[in-house]
């Protein structure tokens, strides 16, 4: 018996978010969590972060973008449809504490990754300026939901289609230099080279700062040594000792290279999928 998908919805372009029926994973979920799924008995695990959890309705909303030959499968699947595994939640939870002030930033897709956050940040009184980046405006997700939760909240897009003209990092920089607010702690989710921009901005200003990782992952739970990263002087599991780590000791040049190792027979996959679905 598999997950069945109870709802199904499009967020922007190649984006979406399926509510999922997993009482198990939603009755000890936490904020920075994460499950492994299979789309089919013989099909390639991969790793989503739980974007949201209802202990009473038994279910788990998880968000992704379609980047790969499992993701174009499973954006095909509609409300009714069953995922075949569907395993969690994995990783350790985000440290959540009352900071004072909290700065969350969100580049592209991992503004999905906010939500549970800063959800979280506010039931322990912290105040919370999310600042929501992406490429243009029609690539934001979240908004709606992002506003009801922050004290503050910030749109800053490369091009300047909505809200500030530039990078979350850029912002970030004008909030720090401008007294804005005493920051007093930093989350950033993202592009690496955006995580990696805003480590290097934050250890300037001595502001703790913690980013979640997204390496290669095969299991989940620590036996394949896939998800490794180099974190200070020590070889960390992302999937067991993250995903969250501090910023300032993240090897971001050697976690880049390890993203890029399996690109070239990603793009073949995603190739012949396409072809397939397009019936050449």
């Amino acid at each position: 018996m598999g997950y069945q998908i109870l709802e199904k919805r499009v967020l922007g372009p190649d984006s979406h978010l399926l509510v999922v029926k997993a009482s198990h994973v939603a009755r000890s979920a936490k904020p920075g969590q994460f499950v492994v799924l299979r789309i089919y008995e013989k099909g390639e695990r991969i790793p989503l972060t739980i974007a949201n959890s209802d202990k009473e309705k038994g279910t788990v909303s998880i968000i992704f973008q379609v980047v790969g030959k499992t993701t174009q499968h499973l954006s095909s699947f509609n409300e009714g449809d069953e995922i075949y595994d569907f395993l969690g939640p994995l990783g350790t939870p985000t440290e959540i504490e009352k900071f004072g002030c909290v700065a969350a930033l969100g580049g592209g897709f991992g503004t999905a990754v906010l939500y549970p956050l800063v959800r979280a940040l506010k039931s322990k009184d912290n105040y919370v300026i999310v600042v929501n980046g992406a490429r243009n405006e029609k690539f934001l997700i979240l908004e709606d939901e992002l506003k009801r939760l922050s004290d503050e909240y910030y749109v800053t897009t490369d091009d300047g289609s909505k809200g500030f003209k530039g990078f979350v990092t850029d912002f970030l920089r004008h909030l720090i230099e401008n007294e804005h607010k005493k920051i007093d702690r930093v989350f950033a989710v993202g592009p690496v080279l955006m995580m990696k921009s805003v480590a290097g901005l934050t250890k300037k200003y001595t502001i703790k700062t913690i980013v979640s990782l997204n390496p290669i992952m095969v299991d989940g739970t620590g036996m394949c040594g896939a998800c490794r990263v180099e974190i200070g002087d020590e070889t960390k599991f992302a999937c067991v000792d993250g995903p969250d780590f501090d910023a300032h000791k993240v090897n971001f040049d050697l976690l880049t290279k390890r993203l890029q190792m399996y690109k070239k027979e990603e793009e073949i996959c995603l190739a012949k999928i396409i072809q397939k679905s397009s019936g050449e």
